[in-house]
């Protein structure tokens, strides 16, 4: 009987399908914990799946639990969740029926308290200063004078108003300010793009590309702050090639922009003084310096003007200067009429001596001399040639009268060799006629030279040659004196004369009659 009851009893349980069961579970779980506040580390995150969702794990000492960010919740979220992070995570608890599995589905996620912001700020700066962007060798100097400052701040705050009102007392500027949000959900994107999009523009175009960029936001809590511990905006301030100033909060406040700006100020109004000197002061500056210039001008023209004076009372006069070389000159001046008269009576030596060396008889003897020289060559040539014939002549018989016993073979030969004989013979003479030629139109090669320097052809165009009584030749009127007996040679002929002093030219004598002797002119000094 008892057997009987327990099979009836058991055959009396619901059953469910598996699909059913897990609903049953999915609904009873979501139902007991539909909002629930869980706080654990943050286990196997790898950013956000393709989709837009992002999977991991929280986990504690003995316990871990499956958990999910939807797109729509994790584009709202103020943190980005971090591998080995501490949160305090507010969703509700579901199951994933396709393998049994239950999650909790998070809707909003926070680190767990102020030491866990700090233990990751203390992470990040820790891992961006190993890749060297807080490095001292990387920042670079602000400008002294900066034409046009770019602000990234927000525009409603009280910031912007300072910064504006700042640089106008101290030095006026142009200021460009890029609005972001500087607390919330984006803003850290909204503050590196801004820095990026000032590097980005073009020197020279429509928006002019500011000197120097200031970096500014109030003071406020760590949360509040956070966006500029955000590793995209510390990138940016890094990867700036603009001089960026960092000025977020008080003076206490410090994120990790603040590592990576080129210089940080306290305050967004420290920042507004560090970006411009003050006017008034450049204005004070620049009149010292004017007149400390113009002092230093003054006292230095003095001393050039003074060492100018001593330099004048060293120098000589200009009398002094040049009366040595007056003095050489008007020597040579003096001089130079006798040194031309003493250079032209040397010269006309050379002309002389070189002239007695060309007179036609000496021609006419080296012609001769030549001549003869030639008639012997050509004696000697002649006798030579006939010398050699005669021999080879006699050689030739007594080979003719050797040889007249030989056969007939031997005897031709003897008839050939005969007659290159003959033509050496011939061709002897042929040299012998041509090299006699060559020698004949020499010697009329000569000739016809002698006849080309010879006096007579000279004579020929209205000269004449004057000799004294011993048939010497004169050529100088110096030479001639009163009465003496001269003989005149002509192209055609001789004439006897007598030298007597100058006077006019007589009149042309009658027809048979002699013309009277012309006297020659003196030439005047020169000098």
């Amino acid at each position: 009987m008892s057997n009987l009851f327990d099979a009836d009893s058991a055959t009396n349980l619901y059953e469910y399908s598996v699909s059913e069961l897990s609903g049953s579970i999915k609904r009873t779980v979501e139902n007991a914990f539909d909002h629930v506040r869980l706080r654990g580390e943050i286990s196997g995150y790898r950013g956000p799946h393709s989709s837009g969702h992002a999977y991991f794990s929280l986990k504690d000492d003995r316990a871990r639990i499956d958990a999910v960010i939807w797109k729509g919740s994790f584009s709202k979220l103020r943190f980005r969740p971090e591998e080995g992070m501490e949160v305090i995570a507010t969703g509700k608890v579901t199951t994933f029926p396709g393998s049994s599995k239950y999650q909790i589905v998070i809707e909003n996620l926070e680190p767990a308290g102020a030491g866990a912001l700090m233990a990751l700020i203390e992470e990040r700066k820790r891992k961006l200063a190993a890749e060297g962007l807080f490095d001292e060798g990387r920042k670079q100097l602000l400008p002294y004078m900066p034409k046009v400052i770019g602000v990234v701040t927000s525009p409603t705050g009280a910031v912007i108003r300072d910064i504006l009102h700042r640089i106008s007392d101290r030095f006026p500027v142009h200021v460009i300010v890029w609005p972001v949000k500087v607390q919330g959900e984006g803003s850290g994107d909204e503050v590196a793009n801004a820095i990026r999009g000032f590097n980005a523009l073009e020197e020279g175009g429509p928006i002019a590309r500011p000197d120097l960029l200031i970096v500014a936001r109030g003071g406020g809590s760590l949360e509040d702050l956070w966006s500029f511990n955000d590793e995209a905006v510390v990138r940016a301030a890094a990867e700036s090639e603009i001089p960026l100033i960092s000025a977020v909060g008080h003076e206490t406040d410090w994120t990790l922009i603040d590592y990576a700006a080129d210089v940080r100020a306290p305050t967004p109004t420290g920042a507004a003084e560090m970006a411009v000197p003050v006017k008034a002061d450049l204005e004070a500056q620049v009149a010292t310096l004017s007149a400390r210039l113009k002092a230093a001008v003054t006292r230095q023209m003095e001393a050039n003007r003074q060492s100018v004076r001593a330099l004048v009372r060293a120098l000589p006069s200009l009398d002094q200067l040049l009366a040595l070389p007056q003095q050489r000159l008007d020597r040579a001046a003096s001089s130079l009429g006798r040194g031309l008269e003493l250079n032209t009576l040397n010269k006309r030596r050379t002309f002389d001596t070189a002239a007695g060396k060309l007179r036609p008889d000496m021609l006419a003897n080296r012609i001769a001399e030549r001549r003869q020289m030639l008639d012997q060559r050509m004696a000697r040539a002649e006798r030579s040639v006939e010398r050699l014939v005669d021999r080879s002549r006699s050689r030739v018989h007594r080979a003719d009268a050797a040889l007249s016993g030989l056969p007939g073979r031997l005897a031709h030969e003897i008839g050939r060799s005969g007659d290159r004989l003959k033509g050496l013979a011939l061709r002897a003479d042929t040299a012998l006629s041509t090299r006699l030629s060559r020698e004949r139109s020499a010697l009329a090669a000569h000739e016809r030279m002698l006849l080309s320097l010879s006096y007579k052809n000279v004579l020929k165009r209205g000269y004449a040659v004057i000799r004294d009584e011993k048939d010497a030749v004169l050529s100088s009127a110096a030479a001639v004196y009163e009465g003496q007996g001269l003989s005149i040679e002509f192209a055609d002929g001789r004439i006897s004369a007598t030298a007597g002093d100058g006077g006019p030219v007589p009149a042309r004598p009658k027809k048979g009659e002699k013309p009277a002797p012309v006297k020659k002119p003196e030439q005047g000094s020169l000098f």
